[in-house]
């Protein structure tokens, strides 16, 4: 039997709330499960402590018996300090879009324009002569 340390959904729509439990990975997100091990609610501001309730003592069992963590809850798991670290590497992520890279040009010709512009020596103005009175 391959056991999964997973998210299982509950809550309203568009008011997602989760229970961190251990199931059967054959089994349906939100179906038969095994034991829950904790709750995870991301409706909640980051600094309130009910945010992510978990059992750590009972994920080490499970993960001991060979039950392997998703992503989300591995990264749980390695800020409680039950996992180690992976080290992650998506260096496209941060890249800009196509539209992003198209305002990024667009600002540095305005820029290089202004910067002409500036260092050009400026026309002087004729000096208006007085008339020549008759």
């Amino acid at each position: 039997m391959a056991l999964k340390i997973r998210l299982s959904r509950g809550g309203a729509k568009k008011r997602p709330f989760y229970r961190i439990v251990v199931t059967d990975s054959r089994n349906p997100r939100d179906g038969r499960f095994i034991e829950k091990i904790g709750t995870y609610n991301p409706i909640l501001p980051r600094e309130s402590e009910t945010r992510l309730v978990l059992d750590v003592e009972k994920a080490k069992e499970w993960m001991a018996k060979g039950a392997t963590p998703t992503d989300r809850v591995a990264r749980f798991l390695e800020d409680a300090g039950v996992v180690k670290a992976k080290t992650r590497s998506n260096p496209n992520k941060a890249k800009p879009g196509k539209k992003a890279e198209e305002r990024a040009e667009m600002r540095r010709q305005r820029e290089e324009e202004a910067a002409a512009a500036a260092a050009a020596p400026a026309e002087e103005a004729p000096a208006e002569e007085p008339a020549a009175e008759a």
